[in-house]
């Protein structure tokens, strides 16, 4: 909520990009399921990892992707 959720969700795309040649389709996962699966992460990454698995692409060069994925990470950061 204090903007670092960007950072990571770019962190994590280009660490799975580099290590597993998949990037994630944020356009798949639901807000809200999303940001309460984060506040989870801390103690338990169950939630947020059943969330990414399936929304892993091997799109990983595609521009559509890639642009939806920043769209997203500012929608996933709007107050509602």
């Amino acid at each position: 909520m204090e903007g670092n959720g960007r950072s990571t969700r770019i962190w994590l795309d280009l660490m799975l990009k580099r290590s597993l040649k998949r990037r994630v389709d944020w356009s798949q996962i639901d807000k809200n399921e999303y940001l309460t699966a984060m506040r989870d992460s801390v103690s338990d990454s169950t939630h947020i990892k059943s969330l990414i698995e399936p929304a892993l692409t091997t799109k990983i060069d595609d521009r559509d992707i890639f642009m939806k994925g920043i769209d997203y990470s500012y929608y996933y950061e709007q107050n509602d």
